[in-house]
């Protein structure tokens, strides 16, 4: 692991923008195999202009959640810079377009084209924060597995940076897979992923070490990621709901026999 606190924070920078980039990359490489790739229309500007600085805003603002130190420090007019969250920019980013298609009145869904550039896109970033080791919030508690890491402490720990890889990998794989049948329901890929990683940061963060513990012990992300799955699940569910069946009435599948509403 990256030792000196200025190379650790030079590597990690250059894997996010990596990330960024390779994202932003695969989501026009999607598009326009979806022939939605040419000139950007007023209304498409807008729904970019708004996940941008709805994930900006996000991102600084769940930080400040999970770290009330930095917030205060902030407050009281000290130096410090806040860090960036992932699930705050996630958040912060489908809030921006949907208030961006509500003011252009807009109702087409635009999720799915972004599932694989996230789970890319994070994925590259989370190996800048593994390789930062102590010098980044992402490090794992103490561990006894036989996998744990050694960050330069001495000390053997888990791998969480890794870990969330390995999720992102088997989620989007899933995913991927059932792409053409999930694709009959517009948004429902995104919506899927947007919840499964809440979930997954909700019970993952359990092998971080909390910095500032709110009610249960829990951090301010998981908080964040708990109540946004409740608010979430709602939607999550009427979007299952009109996910039609592989197996008709009487029928096998693709038997091309009316298929029926699954209900969750």
């Amino acid at each position: 692991m990256i030792a000196d606190l200025h190379t650790a924070a030079w590597v990690h920078t250059a894997f996010e923008y990596l990330g960024i980039a390779t994202g932003a990359w695969w989501w026009r490489r999607t598009l326009r195999a979806q022939q939605l790739g040419g000139p950007l229309s007023d209304r498409h500007f807008a729904v970019v202009v708004g996940l941008l600085l709805g994930a900006g805003i996000g991102n600084k603002a769940v930080f400040l959640i999970e770290r009330p130190d930095v917030a205060l420090a902030l407050w009281q007019g000290q130096a410090a810079w806040p860090g960036q969250s992932i699930v705050g920019g996630l958040l912060g980013g489908l809030l921006g377009v949907e208030l961006a298609k509500w003011a252009t009145r807009q109702t087409r869904s635009t999720g799915d084209a972004l599932m694989v550039p996230l789970v890319i896109g994070i994925s590259v970033g989370r190996v800048g924060c593994f390789l930062a080791g102590l010098h980044d919030d992402t490090y794992g508690l103490p561990t006894t597995w036989p996998w744990g890491v050694d960050l330069g402490d001495g000390v053997r720990r888990h791998p969480s940076p890794l870990y969330e890889i390995v999720f992102l990998g088997l989620l989007g794989g899933l995913l991927w897979r059932l792409r053409h049948r999930l694709g009959a329901v517009p948004g429902l890929q995104f919506k899927l992923f947007l919840a499964s990683y809440l979930l997954w940061r909700l019970v993952g963060d359990n092998w971080k070490p909390v910095r500032q513990p709110y009610p249960f012990g829990l951090s301010g992300i998981q908080w964040t990621c708990l109540i946004a799955l409740l608010l979430y699940a709602p939607t999550l569910w009427r979007a299952l709901a009109r996910l039609p069946r592989a197996v008709g009435h009487g029928g096998s599948e693709g038997d091309g026999t009316t298929p029926r509403t699954w209900r969750p």
